[in-house]
C-alpha cells in the first residue's frame, strides 16, 4: 500500500506542537487537535475524514502507563485499540459489548506498521518502546480496584488512553486503518496528579515522531 496522506490527531494543542516539531518538513502528514474524551474524538476525526482523503489515521498523546508494562517516558505503540468502559455491568462481571450484541469495542492495528514504528524507535532512539493493547476510557482510572480489574479483565494491556476508540471508531466507517501511539505521562493507579510528568512525556513524543516518515 502506497501511503500518500497520513492524518495525525492529538487531544490538545501540546501533543500537536511535540508532533509538529517532527514532522513539520513532511508534506505527507496532517496534523489536528480533536478534544478530549471518544465522543469528541470520533465526531471531529469523523468531521475532518468528510473534508478530504487520508490513508491512514494515527492517533498520537500521552498516556498513562500500565504499572510492570510501561512507565513514564517510555512509548506504547498500540497492537488494539479496546473500548475497555463500553458494555455493561453484571453480577459476574464485566461484559464488552459484543457479549450483549451491539456493536464493537476492539479494532486491531496493522502489525506490520506497528512493528515498524516498534523496530524504529528501538533502532534510533534511545526511549524505551512497547507494543500491546492501548485501553480507551471516558473516565481516567484512579483507583487500585480499578486498575486491578482493567489488568483482569485485558490481560497485557500497556497504556490508557481516552480518545482512541472514538478515533477507530470514525476511521473504521471509513475503512480507513488506525494506529495509536501513546507516550507515558503517569502510571495508571491511585490518583495524582504531582506525580505526572507531561513534559518529559511530551519530549519522549517528539522523539519517536521522526520515526513515522520512515515508516510511512
Amino acid at each position: 500500500m502506497v501511503v500518500k496522506k497520513i492524518l495525525v490527531v492529538t487531544s490538545v494543542e501540546a501533543e500537536k506542537i511535540a508532533i509538529q516539531s517532527a514532522l513539520k518538513d513532511d508534506e505527507r502528514f496532517h496534523i489536528e487537535t480533536i478534544g478530549v474524551g471518544p465522543m469528541s474524538a470520533s465526531a471531529k476525526t469523523a468531521e475532518i475524514l468528510s473534508k478530504d482523503s487520508y490513508d491512514v489515521v494515527i492517533n498520537m498523546g500521552v498516556g498513562g502507563g500500565i504499572p510492570g508494562i510501561a512507565t513514564v517516558g517510555e512509548i506504547v505503540v498500540a497492537s488494539e485499540i479496546i473500548a475497555a468502559d463500553l458494555g455493561a455491568e453484571s453480577p459476574t462481571g464485566f461484559k464488552p459489548i459484543e457479549e450483549l450484541g451491539f456493536g464493537q469495542s476492539r479494532w486491531s492495528c496493522d502489525t506490520t506498521w506497528t512493528k515498524k514504528i516498534v523496530a524504529g524507535i528501538e533502532t534510533n532512539t534511545n526511549v524505551p518502546v512497547h507494543r500491546g493493547p492501548i485501553l480507551t476510557l471516558s473516565t481516567v482510572t484512579g483507583t487500585d480496584e480499578t486498575l486491578v480489574r482493567l489488568q483482569e479483565q485485558y490481560k497485557g494491556a500497556a497504556a490508557e488512553a481516552m480518545e482512541g476508540a472514538g478515533v477507530a471508531t470514525a476511521a473504521s466507517l471509513r475503512t480507513i486503518p488506525c494506529l495509536e501511539i501513546r507516550s507515558v505521562s503517569n502510571l495508571v493507579g491511585p490518583r495524582d496528579r504531582g506525580a505526572w510528568k507531561l513534559n518529559e512525556a511530551l519530549t519522549s513524543l517528539s522523539k519517536v515522531s521522526h520515526i513515522l516518515k520512515e515508516v510511512f
